[in-house]
């Protein structure tokens, strides 16, 4: 038995690029992975939030970029990709986090917002985990073997929430997605991993929880809480390590107990 030790929160040396890094969840593992060491680029549409937490990042002893990408466009994804690399040199790892969510009754969804809730949360999915396989596999077996893919989707994904229609089924087919590319890819190397995280303290979210109806939906949970926006940080950076070597198409809910 070896008696190599391997530090799950070590990301050194590593090269990490995050969607979805504006604000929420995406800001907040885009923190994590630079305190445990990654270079991290920050993409997103808005880019002028996005170098302000690239100030941060370095004010805080940490490299990052900011880079304008749309995930639901290929060219912009591409684009992407290449001012990453150029940067920092070969890829590491992705968190495919970038999400939005329409909601509406099924029968009041309108196409525009179902296509739109499907561009970004699944076709999104789709072109920046096919672009950061496509890097990866150029690179040699021992880089390839540090490969990792964390997609963000949602414990929606199993669960029946009303009015979250387009949202949970993009949710499902990003899981699916991640489950059957972590087959294809096992021999390569490169893990893909699946977090079904529950309701937390974000952007999208804060409306709702801080209304009166949001507040009676939180006392249905067994906590009655929502979780901190950094909830998902430990494990990410986890499944970004090399702590997580023989980890790869599984799909991991944390939810607080929420789904109970």
């Amino acid at each position: 038995m070896s008696s190599e030790t391997i530090n799950p929160m070590d990301l050194s040396g590593c090269h990490i690029l995050v969607t979805g890094a504006s604000d929420g969840l995406g800001a907040e593992i885009s923190r994590a992975a630079a305190r445990a060491g990654a270079k991290v680029v920050l993409s997103a549409r808005r880019k002028e939030k996005l170098e302000a937490l690239e100030a941060e990042i370095k004010d805080n002893g940490g490299e990052a970029l900011a880079v304008s990408m749309d995930v639901s466009d290929e060219a912009s994804t591409i684009a992407g990709f290449d001012a990453a690399e150029a940067a920092f040199g070969p890829l590491h790892g992705l968190v495919a986090n970038a999400g939005i969510s329409a909601d509406a009754w099924v029968v009041d969804q309108s196409t525009e917002d179902f296509d739109r809730t499907m561009s970004v949360n699944l076709r999104g999915v789709f072109l920046s985990v096919r672009e950061a396989g496509r890097r990866i596999m150029k690179q040699d077996e021992a880089h390839q073997k540090r490969g990792r893919v964390v997609i963000n989707a949602s414990f929606t994904a199993h669960e029946t929430f009303s009015t979250l229609s387009a949202y949970a089924a993009s949710k499902a087919g990003a899981v699916q997605y991640g489950r059957v590319t972590a087959r294809e890819w096992a021999r390569s190397g490169i893990n893909v991993n699946v977090l079904c995280p529950g309701y937390l303290s974000t952007p999208m979210t804060d409306p709702l929880f801080n209304s009166p109806a949001g507040e009676k939906f939180k006392a249905k949970f067994p906590r009655r809480r929502v979780m901190s926006a950094d909830a998902l940080n430990d494990m990410t950076v986890f499944l970004l390590s090399d702590a997580s070597k023989y980890i790869t198409g599984s799909v991991f809910t944390l939810d607080d107990g929420q789904s109970l």
